[in-house]
């Protein structure tokens, strides 16, 4: 699972490779290519977030199963979601644009597929920045609620929110060499965090729960009464946070040597998100001292109870403004590859405005509009939590049930294309059909899973809007199929290592 080839040169002689082999897939080169290696793997590790979807979501899974499936679903849920990275990773050597999923299903299936594709891959990803930006409020609630009484309502919760919002825009506005420093400085602030944290609860509190407590205690408060049905429920918690991977393919146009670089960021922030995440988890749930207390904590969220009744007053709130921080570092990559997204759908045509969306500053060499485009969209997302308790659940959900299948179709068609796929130079050599299968397997049944509703009865206010989303997204992209036919379209791809005039390739950008 590493190149088949390895390139030489200078660092100069590999950009130029890859700028060649973008002219090839289509496209002139308009974005600044200024992130390496660790910047790309870094972009993925810090939407994965440990430190936000774990924290975010672990009162869900504190109903939703319990210790149990929190443990136990993190283990099965990574090795999966490894799969699926690695398949996806193969194909991201073979075509690393912006476009990422949805050009790569263009080119292995056609147009509808690419379109439908790009549709569901743009819902999870500005639904991930809804879910992580208000997951960051909320924990910024706790905190002034930690230090000085704040009262964190429904109305303020949104504020918080807007504002970070406002700020992860005006961050990726500077350029992409600001945002990779950013993520780099992100990598060693979660696994610092992690580790301190950790090492906190399992030396300060002087009461720890058992080994047994912690890998089998199963807790179900959902409602329903199979114990099945609700394990796989609690798998949201886990499936959830392993996401946002994509982020390295879609900074591929930024990222020297990409064809390389992009696969390992993907694979190598699975593998270091499970170890730390399984870390995280561990340590919070062996410290608990009061589970219904820390899941009807005041401040909102379980885990800031966790660390108050683990480390007292002070060490909860320096704790947990080291969580914050590290989900603005989140949001922030998030807004980065959501971003490029809108960018590159609009430079083929496929968005509403397509003509601005995909304008790129001369100054900066970034996307401004699609900048704004894609936190103004994360904004009105997040709207429905104002008037219901259940509305962040679903925005999560949004995210899982729009990206994940995304996941799954370029690697389904390019295991469908069969020798016809030219890999790139990452790749699983005879390796590549069977995992490629077990990540299409994993990916239906996940996708069918998160449609289920959560809690029973079900109500208004309990239902998993997830199916209805879906839905919702498939008739816009099918009703706008018919608008927008014509001028959708990706550039025509050359064979790799061909001789193209260049303008004549250029002519092909929509």
């Amino acid at each position: 699972m590493s190149p088949t080839s390895e390139r030489s040169g200078t660092p100069d002689d590999a950009q130029h490779d890859e700028e060649r082999r973008l002219r090839e897939l289509g496209y002139r080169p308009v974005l600044a290519r200024r992130m390496g290696g660790f910047g790309n793997f870094a972009i993925s590790f810090s939407v994965i977030s440990v430190l936000s979807g774990c924290m975010t979501l672990y009162g869900f899974g504190m109903g939703a199963g319990g210790p149990a499936v929190m443990l136990w679903g993190w283990a099965g849920v990574g090795l999966f979601v490894l799969c699926v990275g690695l398949a996806l990773a193969e194909v991201t050597s073979a075509y690393p644009t912006s476009g990422a999923l949805y050009y790569m299903a263009d080119r292995l299936g056609g147009r509808r597929w690419g379109w439908y594709t790009g549709w569901l891959n743009l819902l999870g990803l500005l639904g991930a920045i809804a879910g992580i930006d208000y997951g960051a409020a909320l924990f910024t609630g706790a905190f002034l609620n930690l230090r000085w009484g704040f009262t964190p309502t429904p109305g303020r919760t949104m504020l918080i929110f807007l504002a970070i919002l406002l700020l992860h825009a005006v961050l990726n506005l500077f350029g992409v060499r600001l945002v990779s420093v950013l993520n780099s400085v992100s990598v060693w602030w979660h696994l610092a965090g992690v580790a301190v944290i950790v090492g906190a609860l399992a030396v300060v509190p002087d009461h720890h729960r058992s080994a047994s407590f912690v890998f089998t205690k199963f807790v179900n408060d959902t409602g329903w009464s199979n114990p099945l049905y609700v394990a796989a429920i609690g798998l949201l918690l886990a499936q959830y946070t392993f996401s946002g991977y994509d982020a390295s393919a879609h900074l591929s146009e930024e990222t020297s040597n990409a064809s390389v670089s992009a696969a390992r960021g993907i694979v190598r922030s699975i593998w270091v998100s499970w170890i730390a995440g399984f870390a995280l988890l561990a340590g919070l749930t062996f410290a608990i001292q009061d589970y219904a207390g820390t899941r009807n904590s005041a401040t909102g969220v379980p885990p800031a109870q966790i660390l108050l009744d683990g480390l007292g007053k002070g060490g909860a709130s320096a704790l947990l403004l080291v969580v914050i921080v590290a989900q603005l570092f989140c949001g922030n990559a998030e807004v980065a590859a959501a971003s490029r997204m809108v960018f590159a759908f609009s430079r083929d045509g496929a968005l509403p405005g397509s003509a601005l969306w995909r304008k790129v500053s001369s100054r900066t060499q970034t996307p401004v509009a699609a900048v704004w485009l894609a936190v103004v969209a994360a904004g009105v997302l997040a709207l429905p939590s104002l008037y219901s308790a259940t509305a962040y659940g679903a925005v999560t959900a949004i995210n899982v049930i729009g990206i994940t299948p995304a996941y799954a179709i370029p690697v389904f068609l390019r295991l469908r294309a069969g020798d016809r796929f030219r890999p790139g130079p990452w790749s699983l050599g005879r390796w590549s059909r069977p995992i490629g299968w077990i990540a299409v397997v994993w990916v239906a049944c996940v996708t069918v899973l998160f449609c289920l509703p959560q809690s029973s009865p079900v109500t208004a206010d309990s239902m998993n809007y997830a199916s209805i989303a879906l839905a919702a997204v498939l008739l816009l992209a099918s009703v706008w199929w018919y608008v927008a036919r014509r001028s959708y379209g990706t550039p025509t791809a050359a064979a790799y290592g061909s001789e193209l005039d260049q303008a004549e390739l250029a002519e092909g950008i929509v």
